[in-house]
């Protein structure tokens, strides 16, 4: 028979050996596991904090945040999901805050190819970020209208809008911000992950009048791929000598 000593020595090794593999174990069900109602909440404020427009930071995923999700998953090109699992709270936590194009000066910048829509202070930093949903490229014919549905690339300024709601050929614009040839950054009730508009800039419709009212006449959009890019620094500094 064995020692007390004995027995004593063989179940502390046994322990050791099964801390590594227990720990491993925990490891590997964190990772899995959904995040709390308080790391939701840290997330929440973190997206906030990088500019992404979650609505109150209250640990409460509603269509808000996830919307903010989303713009978050575009500009990272994560795969697009809306949903903060375990690994989307790590990357939100590890993330850093998007970057305007241009700065130095007010305006909206629109990037087709993520598929965001960024809203600069005075400074150029970036204060909103929402997702958006630009022209599909594909030929379109409505009862009214036909065309190619195209959102065009280059540097605008806002030269019209209307508060509320603006029936026009192509359906219903909420808060609509006339940047080209009746073209608009406008609430829409659909706002796809892909590009689906008619050649508009889609918004959100909680966002479209706080966005409108960002948005005043004369104010610059820069809209671009990764192949379009155009400057509208020259624009800023020449309103600014008058």
């Amino acid at each position: 028979m064995c020692s007390f000593k004995t027995l004593t020595v063989i179940l502390t090794f046994a322990l050791l050996l099964a801390t590594p593999a227990e720990s491993a174990a925990n490891t590997k069900t964190k990772k899995k596991s959904p995040p709390t109602r308080a790391e939701l909440k840290q997330a929440e404020r973190r997206l906030s904090e990088m500019g992404y427009w979650t609505g109150p930071v209250d640990g409460v995923i509603d269509n808000v945040t996830r919307t903010a999700l989303t713009a978050f998953q575009k500009w990272e090109g994560r795969k697009v999901t809306g949903l903060l699992t375990r690994s989307e709270f790590n990357a939100i936590r590890d993330a850093t805050s998007p970057q305007p194009r241009d700065s130095g000066y007010k305006h909206v910048e629109v990037d087709v190819d993520r598929q965001v829509l960024l809203l600069t202070d005075d400074d150029g930093a970036v204060t909103k970020i929402l997702p958006v949903s630009t022209g599909s490229g594909k030929r379109y014919r409505e009862p009214r209208m036909s065309g190619l549905a195209y959102t065009p690339r280059g540097r605008f300024r806002i030269y019209g809008k209307i508060s509320g709601w603006r029936k026009s050929p192509l359906g219903l614009l909420f808060y609509p911000n006339y940047f080209s040839d009746g073209l608009a950054i406008h609430g829409n009730p659909s706002v796809p992950r892909e590009p689906r508009s008619h050649g508009c800039v889609r918004i959100p419709m909680f966002a479209a009048e706080e966005i409108s009212r960002e948005l005043p006449v004369g104010t610059i959009v820069l809209i671009y791929d990764s192949q379009s890019f155009v400057s509208a620094r020259d624009w800023a500094e020449k309103s600014n000598d008058r």
